[in-house]
C-alpha cells in the first residue's frame, strides 16, 4: 500500500535529519585510520523509535542524499560521494536500514518496555549498522570480516551507550507522541 508523503510527514522527518547532521560534527577521532566515534547512530536509534520506520528511513535517505551532493553533512563534516564509497561509506549506508529496523522493532508493541526498546536500538542502529559498515570496511582496506570487526571493538562502549540513551529517552517521549 503506497502512501504519499503529507506535510506533517516532512515536518517530522526535516529535524532528525538535522539532528543527525548535528551528531555528525561530534567526533572523536581514533588512531589508525579508523572513521570517529560520532553521535549519529544516536539519531537512527531515536529517529526509528520516534519516527515509525518509514519516516525513520527517509530521515536518513535525505542525510544521505545532502552529503552525496557535496555538504559537508558527514563525520568530521565531509560530504560527497567518495566518503560513500570509502571505507566507513558502508554504516553511513547502514543509517537507512537501521533506523527501519528499529522503528519496525518499535512498533511491534504498542507499549514497550525499556528493554524491548533498548534491543530494538542495539538491533536496527548498532547490528543494522555494522553489518553493511564491516563489510565494506573489509572490500576497501582489503581485510578479511574477522579483522573489521575486532577493529570495531573500541566502538561497542560508546554504541552501547547510546542504545541505552536512545531507550530512556524513547521512554519518555513515546508515551507524549501517542
Amino acid at each position: 500500500m503506497k502512501r504519499e508523503l503529507t506535510l506533517s510527514d516532512l515536518v517530522l522527518i526535516a529535524p532528525f535529519t538535522a539532528l543527525t547532521v548535528i551528531l555528525a560534527y561530534i567526533a572523536v577521532p581514533l588512531p589508525g585510520g579508523l572513521p570517529p566515534i560520532t553521535g549519529q547512530s544516536l539519531m537512527v536509534m531515536l529517529s526509528g523509535v520516534i519516527l515509525g520506520p518509514r519516516r525513520a528511513a527517509l530521515s536518513q535517505i535525505v542525510y544521505l542524499l545532502l552529503g552525496v551532493i557535496g555538504l559537508p553533512v558527514f563525520a568530521g563534516g565531509t560530504g560527497g560521494v567518495g566518503v560513500l564509497a570509502g571505507y566507513s561509506g558502508g554504516f553511513i549506508w547502514g543509517f537507512v536500514c537501521g533506523s527501519y529496523i528499529t522503528g519496525k522493532l518499535v512498533m511491534k508493541n504498542e507499549h514497550p518496555s525499556l528493554l524491548s526498546l533498548a534491543v530494538a536500538c542495539f538491533t536496527g542502529g548498532v547490528l543494522a549498522v555494522y553489518l553493511p559498515g564491516l563489510v565494506q570496511l573489509s572490500l576497501v582496506l582489503r581485510i578479511n570480516l574477522l579483522q573489521a570487526a575486532v577493529s570495531m571493538l573500541p566502538y561497542l562502549p560508546g554504541d552501547l551507550l547510546k542504545v541505552f540513551l536512545a531507550a530512556l529517552l524513547a521512554q519518555r517521549i513515546i508515551p507524549r507522541i501517542k
